[in-house]
């Protein structure tokens, strides 16, 4: 199952997908648990543990996976 978001705040369930379209300059904070974040154009992937923020820099797609668990996150 996959969710797109543009901003809010959602609880990905274990191994779930959200995608962001176009959200370069977008903050995205993981709340709970750990994410795992692709950006398109990007050849580093991002590991975000609870409590800690990351600015998307690359516009077009963006992938966040919650990793080994349910994982919370919100995007502004």
């Amino acid at each position: 199952m996959q969710i797109e978001l543009k901003t809010g705040a959602v609880q990905l369930g274990p191994n779930q997908t959200l995608k962001v379209l176009d959200g370069a300059g977008s903050t995205l904070c993981a709340l709970e648990g750990a994410l795992w974040i692709t950006e398109e154009n990007h050849a580093q992937d991002i590991i975000l543990e609870a409590g800690n923020c990351y600015r998307l820099r690359h516009p077009g797609t963006t992938l966040v996976n919650s990793l080994g668990g349910v994982a919370a996150l919100s995007l502004n």
